[in-house]
């Protein structure tokens, strides 16, 4: 008897932290690196960026095959193991090759990443962030994707079992400076001057500390610009001893960077998207429910008038799956029961 209840009780306890999904992944185990270059062509990315890569990686132990894409601005490289290497040494290896080829690939062509810990079938909660109505005109598509990047995205990253937190739609904020090629000439600025002097009075430096009595005073330079006026203040050379600055040969301006699509909802205005990747290896039940119980949290500390709503949600595939399972399992297990006492006539039997 004191057997029997301790197999119940292993058996309750294993039931309970059984990892549970819908979908069998059946990924490899590989790392994929990724590297963006917008200016460059396909047959650019492939010379300078993806063949270097591929050399590097060939060297390491247990690899079984390389294969690449080279598409216009975008370069990956999947690098793909035997199935019993362990994901992180497979990564520290990768990240070791990636710093020789770093060498070899010019720095106007981008810097390779490692993508995420996870596969395909890591898609496991997906969400709209949205204006309420009666808010429209007060968050555009530029708010809500201020307010994904710099609100959301670091609370969900927080979540255990959560690899990444990927964002698509809206319009991402940005300083642009237009210059103006007539003013250029006649000031005798050129375009590497204006960049040379954004790059070098953006930053914040120290300077060590001066002692005086029993007191040290820390010095800091800052000088990190907050704003329009301080881009436009920015001196680029000195003229025949008047300072020339970025206000005088361009327009300082806030603008968007470059987009390649759009989110929108029911048809009324552009939203925000956002979708949280699991980690590989990790139950998607468990982790889904750790990432909503965090989305009313993070609704919480959403401004007035903004609401973050799920729209894919992995657990209630998951729930069916399990519930259509157990249905059948009770239905077989009654016809089962029915048959013997018909054909039997025995209960008992």
């Amino acid at each position: 008897l004191l057997f029997t209840l301790v197999l119940i009780a292993w058996g309750s306890y294993s039931l309970k932290n059984l990892p549970l999904d819908a979908l069998p992944d059946v990924t490899n185990n590989q790392v994929q690196i990724i590297t963006t270059a917008p200016t460059l062509a396909s047959q650019e990315i492939e010379q300078l960026i993806t063949y270097p890569l591929e050399q590097s990686v060939k060297t390491i132990p247990k690899v079984i095959e390389l294969r690449s894409i080279s598409r216009f601005g975008l370069s990956v490289v999947t690098v793909v193991f035997k199935d019993d290497v362990d994901i992180y040494w497979a990564r520290a290896q990768v990240s070791q090759r990636l710093k020789v080829a770093e060498e070899n690939i010019p720095a106007y062509a981008g810097k390779p990443d490692l993508g995420p810990i996870s596969t395909g079938l890591g898609e496991i909660y997906q969400y709209d962030v949205y204006a309420k109505k009666g808010y429209e005109d007060k968050y555009d598509a530029v708010k809500l994707r201020t307010i994904q990047d710099w609100i959301i995205i670091p609370q969900l990253q927080g979540v255990e079992g959560v690899a990444e937190v990927s964002t698509w739609g809206g319009k991402l904020k940005q300083y642009e400076v237009a210059v103006n090629p007539n003013t250029l000439n006649s000031l005798g600025v050129t375009i590497t001057e204006i960049f040379d002097a954004l790059e070098q009075n953006n930053q914040n430096t120290g300077g060590a500390y001066i002692e005086k009595d029993q007191y040290s005073y820390f010095i800091r330079g800052v000088g990190m610009a907050t704003g329009i006026k301080d881009l436009e203040n920015v001196v680029v050379k000195n003229r025949n001893g008047s300072p020339v600055l970025v206000r005088d040969v361009a327009e300082v301006r806030e603008g968007i960077s470059l987009r390649y699509g759009a989110s929108t909802k029911d048809g009324k205005g552009e939203i925000v998207c956002g979708m949280a990747l699991m980690l590989k290896g990790e139950n998607s039940k468990a982790v889904t429910e750790r990432v909503k119980e965090r989305m009313v949290q993070i609704n919480k500390s959403l401004p007035e008038g903004v609401v973050a709503e799920a729209f894919i949600d992995r657990s209630k595939l998951v729930d069916n799956a399990i519930g259509t399972v157990t249905k059948n399992l009770l239905e077989g297990a009654l016809i089962v029961i029915f048959v013997l006492i018909l054909f039997l006539g025995n209960l008992r039997a």
